[in-house]
């Protein structure tokens, strides 16, 4: 496979996770500032939104002040921020479409679909009530264009680059959202109203809340809740899931390739091995923050060493 191609369908993968996982991340926060007392705790909420999605930087350029009303307008249709769901399904669709041939009709009519219909939308579209509904609908293409690849993309190399970059922007998405949230998850963290709301928040916003109850069948604690998303091979968001994933995918486009490996082989494994021989107790008494500030900078190697080894070039 040309470089170019494997780039393309590397990033269709990521840009396409994160208008979703944005999205996902919008409704567990417009759902948690509206129960945080007093305004400023509201505040604290969106700020966090910001600094998970990596949003923040940009939002203070071009933001005198944080309300909830910009920080959506930032997260959702403000295609000058890079990390938000327009500029998300803008490059999906760009780089769909210079990789068209390598893809299935129903991926490409998933991600050109969804371009369209977004084209459409105004400013109404992410006010009042109708917020949740347009957040619904993010998510639901982003399904759709997963779903499409999974059920009739050819397990070949295209196949392989697109799954690899959506597995790894699941992974940091997942590392960031925990991480924003890990004062929560602190050993000294008392287990109150205010703190269960934020283990609540973290799982829905990674669909979780309901896979908590089925492992565990008992109430929500960090320890719990940070072993999920860490440590659970079952739940397909949790860092060890995605990482297993991720080596087993660089594993297979070696193999189809001459064998020949890098050190992204070499990174992807050691991340796969930290997390599968990791211990959520330990994690929690070494201090969560760091661990996961950890697997944040390695999350973010990795994917400069899957461009310099795979890729033609690599896109921010």
């Amino acid at each position: 496979m040309l470089s170019r191609t494997a780039d393309c369908l590397f990033w269709l993968g990521r840009y396409s996770e994160r208008a979703g996982n944005v999205a996902r991340g919008l409704a567990a926060t417009l759902r948690m500032a509206l129960l945080a007392n007093p305004l400023s705790a509201a505040d604290d909420e969106w700020r966090a939104l910001l600094i998970a999605t990596g949003c923040e930087p940009g939002f203070r350029e071009r933001h005198a002040g944080l309300t909830q009303d910009a920080a959506v307008q930032w997260l959702t249709l403000d295609s000058g921020n890079p990390g938000g769901i327009a500029a998300g399904i803008e490059a999906a669709r760009r780089n769909a479409r210079t990789v068209r041939t390598a893809l299935t009709v129903d991926m490409w009519e998933a991600i050109n679909d969804t371009w369209i219909e977004f084209r459409r939308l105004d400013s109404s579209a992410i006010r009042g009530d109708r917020l949740p509904g347009f957040l619904d609908w993010v998510r639901s293409r982003t399904l759709l264009f997963n779903g499409a690849a999974a059920d009739t993309m050819l397990r070949n190399d295209a196949w392989r680059f697109c799954h690899l970059g959506t597995i790894l922007e699941r992974a940091d998405n997942t590392a960031r959202l925990l991480d924003v949230r890990h004062p929560a998850f602190a050993a000294e963290a008392a287990e109150d109203a205010a703190n269960y709301a934020q283990w609540q928040a973290v799982l829905r916003s990674v669909s979780a809340l309901r896979a908590f109850q089925h492992v565990y069948h008992a109430r929500l604690s960090p320890a719990r809740v940070a072993e999920l998303l860490l440590l659970r091979p079952e739940l397909p968001r949790s860092l060890l899931a995605c990482y297993r994933r991720v080596e087993q995918t660089l594993d297979a486009i070696a193999e189809a390739n001459g064998g020949q490996r890098g050190e992204c082989h070499r990174l992807a494994g050691a991340l796969h091995g930290r997390l599968r021989q990791g211990d959520v107790d330990g994690i929690l008494e070494a201090g969560l923050h760091d661990f996961l500030t950890g697997i944040i900078d390695q999350n973010m190697l990795l994917g400069q060493e899957i461009g310099q080894f795979y890729l033609n070039g690599r896109q921010p």
